[in-house]
């Protein structure tokens, strides 16, 4: 019995053409910029999203950073959703990093209302004020929802109104132009910077890209440095990001459908409120309406051979992604039943 892990898209193992890409990649010194495949990652995914230039880094969380320290400076304040990654998981580091301020916006299940980042922003000059230095905002969000254009579009013509640039929290920008069929660059048209990994969904072993102006991407550059992200021979981690950019974009909306799959074989489960209306990428919410005994369904799911995250505020969440498909959805929904079975 194989095991199925729905903790995240991040947990996928590199596919059989993404370990042959990293044995046969050629490499170079990217601190001297001379890894090829590196180059080449960047060069493709600049032109995939419509910006200049594009730098490959770690981690989503390392890309996020990196553009607020990047724009931002010392003081600076940030305007961003309530509920955003950046604020509930980077371990605070805006406040350590780039130094600056998080200034939040009630979200509506990720979407923003642009009046009320509007009226945030500091016109003007006051030596009371941190300066408004940056509005980020997140599509897909990470709850799972898909954010729609026309709001996206009105944020981005708060921050032009004002001169005040938008970063894209993009971690699974393709999962969201897939869901809202639409080609990436509608979505990232509205940014001025964007982070996307390559290690979600889109099943790459390490790493994302930070995407932006030439002369952004340019400072961003140094600024990696200065953060430990100087990668020597960088393109045995580039190749598989080249096969996630070029192969992997191209089959999520299975992903979004097995999702869809699973959320509606949990909700005719008895005991299951499943949120359906949130399911439009690869992600599935859903609570019990008894009690839970979280050590037992824990156990449970462990013992049928599920790696699932436990219930978090009552909610809890399974995640497809390219090693989940129908068989093992059958099998997931299995063992949530006997859990609920042997609850009774």
């Amino acid at each position: 019995m194989h095991t199925i892990d729905v903790r995240s898209d991040t947990v996928t193992q590199p596919t059989p053409a993404m370990r042959e890409a990293m044995f046969t990649a050629t490499v170079g010194d990217d601190v001297y910029g001379d890894d090829p495949t590196v180059v080449e990652l960047e060069r493709q995914a600049a032109v995939r999203l419509d910006k200049e230039a594009a730098l490959f880094v770690p981690s989503g969380t390392f890309g996020n950073q990196l553009a607020l320290y990047t724009h931002c400076n010392r003081g600076d304040e940030v305007i961003l959703g309530d509920d955003c990654h950046i604020v509930w998981h980077e371990a605070g580091a805006a406040a350590v990093i780039a130094g600056v301020q998080l200034r939040t916006v009630e979200s509506r299940k990720g979407v923003l209302d642009a009046a009320a980042i509007e009226q945030r922003i500091r016109v003007g000059e006051d030596i009371h004020w941190p300066r408004t230095g940056l509005i980020c905002l997140e599509n897909a969000h990470s709850n799972g929802r898909v954010i729609p254009l026309e709001a996206m579009q009105a944020v981005c013509q708060v921050g032009r109104r004002h001169k005040v640039p938008v970063h894209l929290d993009g971690a699974r920008v393709f999962n969201a132009a897939t869901a809202l069929g639409c080609d990436v660059r509608e979505i990232t048209r509205y940014a001025d910077t964007v982070m996307f990994c390559l290690s979600k969904g889109l099943a790459a072993p390490v790493g994302s890209i930070l995407a932006g102006p030439a002369d952004f991407i340019a400072r961003a550059r140094r600024h990696r440095k200065l953060l430990g992200g100087g990668l020597r021979q960088a393109g045995v981690l580039a190749a598989p990001g080249l096969v996630a950019l070029n192969e992997m974009t191209r089959r999520l909306a299975e992903d979004h459908g097995n999702a869809r799959y699973l959320a509606e074989q949990l909700a005719q489960l008895p005991g299951i409120e499943v949120q359906l209306d949130d399911v439009q990428i690869n992600m599935v919410w859903f609570r019990f309406s008894g009690h839970v005994y979280t050590t037992a369904l824990m156990a449970s799911l462990a013992d049928a051979g599920i790696l699932a995250n436990p219930p978090e505020n009552g909610m809890m969440r399974f995640v497809t992604h390219w090693q989940v498909g129908r068989a093992e959805v059958d099998r997931v929904v299995a063992a949530v039943a006997a859990y609920l079975a042997g609850a009774q």
